[in-house]
């Protein structure tokens, strides 16, 4: 079986992390129940090779690599811990090089890190805005972590886990159905598929009134 092409993107500006281990549990969870290729971008590595450029072209190479992958994933994991009320700077600075219509369509489930349950509706009011500008097909539902949820940055809640493998489960009739259709659609453009083409609509004779 192919396996899906994930991309996790974490906006957490420094390690060890609760955002890193979120998001690591959550690709675990996926694997568990997908057969996936997982790429993990800590922007806490790659922060400062791009923080002070201000276009694509001046990019280094490592960070263009990276936005490729962002760009061809299958399904992109994104997460970030709450900061002002938002995500990081530095998160929407990476998307803010992204093709405009490169995620159109690219399943994308959300995920964020906070100091207590206030913080919860970021997802809707930040990464959903965020993410309906590239036209991306955003999971409906999110992942949300506070702090008691982790022990020596690592997931300790029975809740979280619940939820982090109940939107797993949830997720995978999108996420599958996607990923089958853009399979199919990359066998008619390389030739592997040829479609029948659709027959011409029977002629039906016209009578003209008397």
């Amino acid at each position: 079986m192919t396996k899906l092409n994930v991309v996790a993107v974490t906006g957490s500006l420094h390690a060890p992390s609760k955002t890193i281990a979120l998001v690591e549990a959550i690709l675990a969870e996926l694997g568990a129940q997908l057969p996936i290729d997982a790429h993990l971008i800590k922007l806490n590595e790659l922060g400062p090779s791009f923080a002070g450029v201000l276009t694509r072209p001046e990019l280094p190479e490592n960070v263009e690599r990276e936005l490729q992958r962002i760009e061809t994933a299958d399904l992109l994991v994104v997460a970030s811990p709450v900061y002002r009320a938002s995500f990081t700077g530095l998160f929407k600075h990476l998307f803010d090089f992204v093709d405009q219509y490169a995620l159109v369509d690219t399943p994308i489930l959300l995920a964020a890190t906070g100091g207590s349950e206030r913080h919860a509706l970021i997802i809707e009011h930040q990464f959903r805005p965020l993410f309906s500008f590239f036209q991306a097909l955003t999971l409906p539902l999110g992942i949300y972590a506070h702090d008691s949820d982790f022990t020596d940055y690592t997931v300790s809640s029975t809740f979280l886990k619940d939820r982090i493998r109940k939107v797993v489960e949830r997720s995978l009739p999108l996420i599958n159905s996607n990923f089958a259709e853009k399979q199919d659609i990359a066998k008619v453009l390389d030739g592997r598929v040829v479609r029948e083409p659709e027959a011409a609509p029977a002629h039906v004779p016209i009578r003209l009134l008397s």
